[in-house]
């Protein structure tokens, strides 16, 4: 079995999704600097928004859209389904450091968020998707 991305064969913005992963590092390394968790609060319910409602009423996307068009950046279409995993890897994370913190594990919290920047800072830079990774084991493990 070949590693693999999980396919929709729906096809979105590739530009536009590593945008999102700067405002999200950028909103993670402020809570990890700050332990302000409403950083958190605000990625959580923006994933959840972009996720379970629409794109469009995500503020971080639109505000990728928008810096998009400032810095006259290009579209690189790719497919769907490996971004889709990863917000819900996202969203998982962001849910796992509002618990840890919310139970006063402080610690605990950040680190998962070194691990959750981690993750999204790969996916800016080198447009590596380490929940695609994650998900080639999982297929391999229940095949």
């Amino acid at each position: 079995m070949a590693p693999t991305c999980p396919i929709s064969f729906r096809k979105i913005d590739g530009t536009i999704s590593r945008i999102n992963s700067l405002t999200i590092t950028l909103m993670l390394i402020a809570y990890l600097l700050s332990a302000q968790i409403v950083f958190i609060y605000i990625l959580g319910f923006d994933l959840i928004l972009r996720l379970f409602i629409s794109q469009n009423f995500s503020p971080v996307n639109q505000l990728s859209r928008l810096i998009k068009v400032i810095i006259r950046a290009k579209t690189h279409n790719t497919d769907a389904g490996a971004k889709q995993l990863a917000a819900y890897f996202a969203l998982g994370f962001a849910w796992t450091v509002i618990a840890l913190h919310s139970a006063d594990l402080v610690y605990a919290a950040k680190a998962v968020g070194v691990i959750f920047v981690s993750c999204s800072l790969l996916e800016l830079f080198f447009n590596y998707c380490l929940g695609c990774k994650i998900y080639f084991i999982y297929k391999k493990m229940t095949a």
